[in-house]
């Protein structure tokens, strides 16, 4: 089986894109996935995007984890997806697509080179759970936050692996952010699920730590910047009532090459 591919980038945050439209890769099967996804035996990447036809939207996007196993809401690959969609010939720059979580807006601001600045809604938050060391809340995905000093000599991988498997997390698994906060701008740190380590950014992680910062009064102005391994990237919203609406995350999108992989 010959795989026609794209690999793409949302702050450093890379995944392979698929043209499902036709529905040709609709029976990959997960261990298939993990295999395209394989940093040593595949193309290597943090994930897998199958851009599919649907009502009522300009596509589909489905996300799948490294592992191959189904994934829920991935704010860095819905940028990598608009931007594969843009790029295949479409002529309007704000587009709305279907992902875990359901409808999504997106606009994209600029485009050079088959590089983006591209912005998405983000679903709302209204729940936040508070525990001793960290704030839990689900940005479309589930994220455990915690605020700490010196981040970047964390080590991401051990502490980040040890919660997300500790005996509240390990059946659904969480993702795990480390966030230091350095003149009104979050610098993050995010172990993920799925992948089972440190990426270089994570779009719905970046939009829990705004949140969680937000909420515990630890930032007041809006839009907040934020900046990961991988890149920056902003994130706004409307807050009151505990409530958080109209959550947009902005950040870059690139097109790094396409190719074939032989299955």
């Amino acid at each position: 089986m010959q795989i026609k591919f794209s690999k793409y980038h949302g702050a450093g945050n890379d995944f392979v894109v698929l043209d499902n439209r036709d529905n040709k890769y609709k029976k990959l099967t997960a261990s298939q996935i993990e295999l395209l996804c394989h940093r040593h035996y595949g193309i290597g990447a943090d994930g897998l995007i199958k851009i599919s036809r649907i009502k009522n939207a300009d596509f589909e996007m489905e996300y799948f984890n490294a592992d191959g196993k189904i994934g829920s809401m991935c704010g860095n690959g819905a940028r990598c997806a608009v931007l594969f969609y843009y790029l295949q010939g479409a002529k309007n720059k704000n587009v709305i697509f279907n992902a875990y979580d359901g409808i999504h807006e997106a606009t994209i601001h600029t485009v050079k080179n088959e590089t983006a600045v591209i912005s998405v809604s983000m679903t709302e938050v209204d729940k936040l759970l508070y525990l001793k060391e960290a704030m839990v809340l689900n940005t479309g995905s589930p994220h455990y936050v915690s605020f700490v000093k010196n981040v970047s000599e964390m080590d991401v991988v051990a502490q980040g692996r040890a919660i997300r498997n500790s005996k509240p997390f390990k059946r659904e698994g969480v993702n795990v952010n480390f966030v230091e906060i350095k003149k009104d701008t979050l610098h993050i740190r995010t172990y993920e699920r799925g992948v089972e380590d440190e990426t270089l950014a994570c779009g719905t992680g970046i939009t829990a730590a705004a949140i969680a910062a937000f909420h515990s009064g630890l930032i007041s102005k809006t839009p907040v910047k934020v900046t990961a391994l991988g890149g920056h990237l902003t994130v706004n919203f409307t807050a009151g009532n505990n409530q958080f609406t109209d959550v947009v995350l902005q950040g870059p999108a690139v097109k790094v090459y396409s190719g074939e992989f032989k299955m």
